[in-house]
């Protein structure tokens, strides 16, 4: 299937993203790649990045700045400071979870209180991403793709959208419930929209998670996203 062959994006999904379907939100210098101020802190250089091309990125993100190299595999010139490295995987969907198939995810999701969210939303995703720290969220980051909300009389309590797009696939992310409002199957309603939203478009769902979460993995589980590869997220700071 198309969206198999596609697959093998998902190995530079950031570096896949900012050369295609997200080019008009992109820096680029040389091989070096980032996002906009305000979109992500993403950034992506050739696995076989050589110094040429450290140099271009360190001029994109700026001097002492963070840049965000995901799961990256390529290895940053030693005066590159180490900020963070996150044990992680990286999910695709598979189509066996509960609920499978895009007519059952949309019955799922969509009929339950689900909502599009816009740039009017945004103080209020902010707002419940600080309260519940699913991973980066920037005042743009709405801008990478759709995100859907919960409400509880008129306050956002539950939120998940798309992020990054290789060619063939849509990631999923920023899956967060209040504190208040969990326990009551928000997550899973709002993952199954969006699963139905990008089968429908004829592209394949997957997300990423700290291994850390075992509960946020054993529910992506349940809703049919199985292992593809263990990742590392790193973040290094510009010399």
């Amino acid at each position: 299937m198309r969206v198999d062959r596609a697959a093998a994006a998902l190995d530079d999904p950031v570096g896949a993203s900012l050369r295609g379907h997200h080019a008009h939100l992109a820096r680029r210098l040389g091989r070096a790649a980032t996002y906009l101020p305000g979109v992500a802190t993403f950034a992506a250089v050739p696995a076989d990045a050589d110094a040429a091309d450290w140099a271009d990125l360190a001029a994109l993100v700026g001097q002492g700045e963070l840049a965000d190299m995901f799961s990256c595999p390529a290895t940053p010139p030693p005066d590159w400071e180490p900020v963070f490295a996150l044990a992680g995987r990286q999910m695709l969907w598979s189509g066996t979870g509960t609920g499978t198939g895009s007519s059952a995810c949309a019955a799922a999701g969509e009929g339950a209180g689900v909502v599009e969210l816009g740039p009017d939303d945004v103080p209020e995703m902010l707002d419940l991403v600080a309260r519940t720290q699913p991973g980066p969220f920037w005042p743009r980051t709405h801008e990478l793709g759709t995100y859907l909300g919960i409400r509880d009389n008129g306050t956002l309590v539950a939120m998940a959208g798309e992020r990054l797009r290789p060619p063939g696939c849509t990631e999923i992310s920023a899956v967060c419930t209040a504190p208040e409002a969990r326990g009551n199957g928000h997550a899973a309603r709002l993952i199954n929209a969006l699963v139905a939203r990008v089968l429908a478009r004829g592209e394949r769902p997957f997300l990423h998670v700290v291994e850390s979460n075992a509960g946020a993995i054993a529910l992506y589980e349940r809703l049919g996203f199985r292992t593809r590869t263990q990742v590392t997220f790193r973040g290094f700071r510009t010399p």
